[in-house]
């Protein structure tokens, strides 16, 4: 495939539904607004009913919005069938053909196409050699494992050499360690080819491990957009910064700032953080947000936090221990426990943090 990457452009796009029953309207999509560069794989993360599928269609051309444009390069498709973009779409089921080979289940859109018979023999088996499964091609899928299958379905997708390959959760059939190995399967085989590509899931570690960025969607709106390690480290809601991964919330007081630095009530002790959001201010309640890798475990008393051991789950190169405080249980990941010290179940401790490593959120983003 030699085929020059294109961006994806959401420009302004809403999409509502109708409600049959004299309700109000459904807005699934509101006001999105947003550019895939060219050869980027891009992750549409969020819960359940957040607007990210619906997004996704409206990019296949399986749904039409109701406001806004939509445009692959610089070709507006907002208004065009599915068959008229340059797209193709990978969907949670794999929907093979089970009276077909796997040949002939990668060389089914070839044939819609017209393509001639020699060029589809050379061009499926390059592609079942890209995915390793060069000797599979007589095979029935109901023959193949659950891995193999994804990667029929992924061939059958990368074959008609789209511009912008689209991804509807197509892992969530698979068992874990499978999942992870597909995960990294696509992302290299999306380099390799440097395919734009939108991906939807609402399995974080996916999202985090796939993509180039990560746009964080709810209640059908745009809640943040960036690189993975960004949107980790640096959410700018609760909801993000929860949504992402493990993280603990603590009331505080903002006292004031200077340098960088912000003070903190947090109780009746002062403390320094030196990560906040843009629309924290002094005076002000905020929430700090603690990931668990960010907080250390300590002695009663020479901490930030006072609480006692509740539980520890070890888990090889990691150990997690919870630990009740007057703010709740508060989970602390302590890195590599055969080296570094740890607490039995029941003691009485402290927990500290690392100034930069934690981050204040204004209390009123949720």
């Amino acid at each position: 495939m030699d085929k020059k990457s294109v961006s994806v452009t959401l420009d302004h796009v809403t999409k509502r539904f109708k409600n049959v029953k004299g309700k109000a309207d459904v807005i699934a999509v509101n006001d999105s607004n947003f550019v895939i560069e060219p050869g980027e794989l891009v992750t549409l993360l969020g819960p359940s009913g957040c607007g990210k599928t619906t997004t996704l269609r409206m990019i296949a051309g399986f749904e039409l919005p109701t406001e806004g444009k939509i445009f692959i390069g610089d070709q507006d498709v907002t208004m065009l069938p599915p068959n008229k973009r340059d797209t193709a779409t990978m969907f949670q089921s794999y929907g093979l053909f089970p009276h077909m080979t796997v040949f002939d289940n990668v060389a089914y859109g070839l044939r819609l196409r017209k393509v001639p018979e020699d060029q589809i023999k050379t061009r499926v088996e390059t592609m079942l050699s890209l995915l390793g499964l060069d000797d599979m091609g007589d095979r029935a899928p109901s023959k193949l494992s659950g891995g193999q299958q994804q990667r029929v379905a992924l061939a059958r997708t990368l074959i008609v050499e789209p511009a912008v390959l689209l991804f509807d959760e197509p892992l969530s059939n698979l068992d874990a360690l499978l999942r992870e190995q597909m995960r990294v399967e696509i992302k290299k085989i999306q380099k390799k080819l440097g395919l734009t590509a939108v991906y939807v899931t609402h399995d974080r570690v996916e999202a985090m491990s796939l993509s180039d960025r990560v746009i964080v969607m709810k209640d059908g709106f745009v809640r943040q957009i960036g690189k993975p390690s960004e949107i980790y480290e640096e959410p700018n809601s609760r909801f993000v910064a929860g949504f992402v991964g493990k993280a603990a919330f603590f009331p505080v007081k903002v006292e004031s700032v200077s340098d960088g630095v912000w003070k903190c009530l947090l109780g009746q002790r002062l403390i320094e953080v030196h990560n906040a959001a843009d629309n924290v201010v002094p005076k002000s309640d905020a929430v700090l947000m603690a990931r668990p890798e960010s907080l250390t475990i300590t002695r009663k008393g020479e901490g930030k936090i006072d609480g006692r051991v509740k539980l520890n789950v070890y888990l090889g190169n990691s150990m997690e221990t919870f630990i009740e405080t007057d703010f709740g249980e508060v989970l602390v990941q302590i890195d590599d426990p055969r080296v570094k010290a740890h607490y039995d179940e029941g003691s009485e401790v402290a927990i500290d943090f690392e100034p930069n490593r934690v981050r204040l959120l204004n209390i009123s983003e949720e």
